[in-house]
């Protein structure tokens, strides 16, 4: 969460994150007279978590909401996403205001006698350089960062997600780097808990397709989660809970720390992960609702860390609130309130050959966030229609595209476009249009929201596509039918 970045994410993981930037302290204030809208939870009944998250009336989602009311997706968007508690990532470096904005945060979910969620996600080096590349400029600013950051904190019960990716990510550093790393964050735990007894603070795990409970259970003891209240998984990816609950049991088990738990990322696993695919797969839908009654004894909570609806890196920049991505999750979630018992959450084997999905960034031979130069884009039409079509982004075997159209012609309330690739390139998945192929040939139908163009009016969609050989850009499109030339 303002970088546009998680999300991350390969959250991602990647995480995005997503990455928020607060608002001003009245604009928090106010915001809670809005907090009735928050789905209710009964006391724990597992774990050491008690009491409902707070809901941030100004996140990126409810803006869009109250900026878009009159918007098609807006009713199932707002019921089934807006209307749950999130977390909210503190990701910029501004060490003159980042004291005032987490209090003014843990302040509005206090006056609404809630807990506050929140992610600082502002590490040297963060995601490896990827999608949500950024951080503070050193570690000793991150320090005095986190100094400032632990001050906003308050007194009563808050829970920390401290920096995703950071332990599970760290194929960019340097024994010394490490090193550092694992220093700071053990820092911050400290701190955390010297300022506020009541914080909870949970350090990164990655999730159940990535390192092994073993090799996670090592780096969380070098990083101090035994000062911690335990770790997070799943943070920005997809992974069924009942395998995040099964893999955090051994993690716990390696680890042989009673006192520590777990909480788990269920905002955007509904419906399970797409194979390996970590950024904005398609289809995915939004999982069990934000709660601390998990009924499971070594589970703090399940917990919404990435906001839904906030791209990975493909379909957006990385924490950019989609739309179209947002009804989409909504469609397919299965928000319920309390949510079922993790054995009853379907838990497909997860091979121990499958690739590992980071959450944060891919590495940087296959990030879209770290492309050779875009390929430029090819702009057609004199006739009734036009369409540009770019390759926004391209690694070596994917690339991400928009396609913007102009009707030339008559208003138009529904389109269809057309086109064949020359090379092996193969759509996997899209934003804003439902597109299919058959071989070379594509087709992109529009989403229920952008169907009427009107006479020089224009509609946009994009996409994420694999490729091998020459990624050849289409030279031909058509438009219901009508040849775009």
């Amino acid at each position: 969460m303002t970088p546009d970045l998680t999300s991350s994410p390969r959250y991602r993981r990647r995480r995005d994150r997503r990455l928020v930037a607060l608002g001003a302290a009245a604009a928090m204030t106010a915001a809670t007279a809005l907090a009735g809208v928050l789905l209710a939870t009964t006391e724990a009944s597992a774990g050491t978590l008690s009491g409902t998250f707070y809901r941030d009336p100004t996140s990126n989602v409810n803006r869009w909401l109250a900026a878009n009311p009159n918007d098609s997706r807006a009713g199932l968007i707002g019921q089934r996403i807006g209307s749950q508690p999130q977390a909210v990532w503190f990701a910029n470096y501004n060490q003159s205001t980042i004291q005032s904005q987490v209090s003014s945060y843990v302040t509005a979910a206090n006056n609404a006698n809630q807990v506050p969620v929140l992610v600082p996600y502002m590490l040297p080096n963060r995601d490896c350089g990827g999608a949500s590349a950024g951080g503070a400029p050193t570690i000793a600013a991150y320090r005095t960062w986190l100094d400032s950051f632990a001050a906003g904190l308050g007194t009563r019960t808050a829970v920390v997600i401290l920096e995703p990716d950071s332990l599970a990510l760290q194929t960019c550093l340097s024994a010394t780097e490490k090193s550092e790393r694992n220093s700071a964050l053990s820092y911050a735990v400290t701190k955390f808990k010297q300022v506020n007894p009541s914080v909870k603070v949970y350090l990164d795990a990655g999730h159940s397709a990535w390192n092994s409970p073993a090799d996670t259970a090592s780096r969380l003891q070098a990083a101090g989660v035994a000062n911690a209240a335990g770790f997070y998984s799943n943070a920005s990816n997809y992974r069924w809970t009942a395998d995040e609950v099964n893999f955090g049991r051994n993690v716990l088990n390696a680890l042989g720390n009673g006192n520590l738990h777990q909480v788990v990322d269920t905002s955007r696993n509904g419906k399970g992960p797409l194979g390996s695919e970590w950024c904005d797969p398609a289809g995915r839908g939004t999982g069990q609702a934000p709660t601390t009654n998990t009924g499971e004894a070594t589970v703090d909570a399940y917990i919404w860390i990435k906001l839904p609806g906030e791209a990975d890196g493909c379909a957006a920049g990385a924490g950019q609130f989609v739309p179209d991505l947002a009804y989409s999750l909504a469609q397919n979630g299965i928000v319920t309130s309390p949510p079922p018992s993790p054995s009853t959450v379907p838990s497909p084997s997860v091979s121990p050959s499958r690739p590992p999905s980071p959450s944060a960034s891919p590495s940087p031979s296959a990030s879209p966030s770290t492309p050779p130069s875009p390929s430029p884009s090819a702009s057609q039409g004199t006739g009734s229609c036009s369409v540009s079509y770019r390759v926004d982004s391209q690694w070596n075997n994917g690339f991400v595209a928009s396609v913007v159209i102009t009707n030339r012609g008559p208003a138009i309330s529904s389109w269809t476009l057309t086109w064949t690739y020359a090379g092996n390139q193969a759509v996997t998945n899209a934003w804003n249009a439902t597109v299919t192929a058959s071989g070379a040939n594509v087709t992109a139908r529009n989403a229920t929201h952008n169907g009427s163009i009107a006479t020089n009016g224009t509609a946009s969609f994009g996409f994420q596509a694999s490729y091998s050989g020459t990624n050849t850009n289409p030279t031909a499109f058509k438009l219901n039918n009508v040849t775009c030339s």
